[in-house]
């Protein structure tokens, strides 16, 4: 967990200037915290979804196992998602309302990257109201929504790498690297069970594409000198 010495100094100073307690603080940890977890459980959602996409099923974690861990990880995601989303509004440092979390490029504060969240929230918030009405809605256009999930992961860890204000933290950076290589290697794994020659190649090719981007985005975005 981090200490109150591994937060950005000005980011400490305005918080205790603008409120005069420690409660802005508090909020700014939790909406960190529950953003890096809310990551950590969407890329274990992810994971899973790509192993259930190839039927995955061994003695251990039998189809049904799998498919339970899935859903719940998933629900853990949403709810820390919301938590994340629910303080950053009632933070006062960045002044988020909460139609900036819900449109993008309508927040005074890093409006690129709160923007990112907040195609992910909206991403994630289809893929949530589709579940609770799926047996209204026919089954392929379920799917469709449902495969938004995968789009947002990517979208959710550039939000993570160019909001966050500790972003340059070497233990976060190495956890984004561990997301981004658990996801690759997934996406990998099923491909090489695609009978499909081309789709394999232009998966593995996708998927070096991204990571590469990944790197490029953070080597000129949130890893500058002098970022606020």
């Amino acid at each position: 967990m981090l200490t109150s010495a591994d937060a950005p100094i000005s980011l400490t100073a305005s918080h205790v200037l603008a409120a005069g307690s420690s409660g802005p603080i508090q909020l700014w940890y939790t909406t960190r915290a529950t953003g890096v977890v809310a990551l950590v459980l969407l890329t274990a959602t992810v994971a899973l979804g790509v192993a259930g996409t190839a039927r995955l099923e061994t003695r251990a974690m039998p189809r049904a196992v799998r498919s339970g861990l899935h859903r719940n990880v998933s629900l853990l995601a949403v709810a820390f998602v919301a938590t994340h989303v629910l303080t950053s509004i009632i933070d006062p440092y960045a002044g988020i309302g909460f139609a900036s979390a819900v449109i993008p490029f309508t927040s005074p504060y890093r409006p690129l990257w709160v923007s990112l969240g907040a195609i992910a929230f909206d991403l994630m918030l289809a893929i949530v109201i589709s579940s609770l009405i799926r047996r209204r809605l026919p089954y392929r256009a379920w799917r469709a929504v449902h495969w938004l999930a995968y789009a947002c992961w990517p979208v959710a860890l550039w939000h993570g790498l160019g909001a966050g204000t500790d972003s340059r933290l070497s233990w976060l950076l190495l956890l984004d690297a561990i997301c981004v290589l658990v996801v690759a290697a997934a996406v990998c794994w099923r491909l090489q069970l695609t009978p499909s020659a081309d789709a394999r190649t232009f998966g593995i090719l996708g998927t070096a594409a991204f990571v590469l981007a990944t790197i490029a985005y953070v080597a000129i975005g949130p890893l500058q000198a002098g970022r606020h």
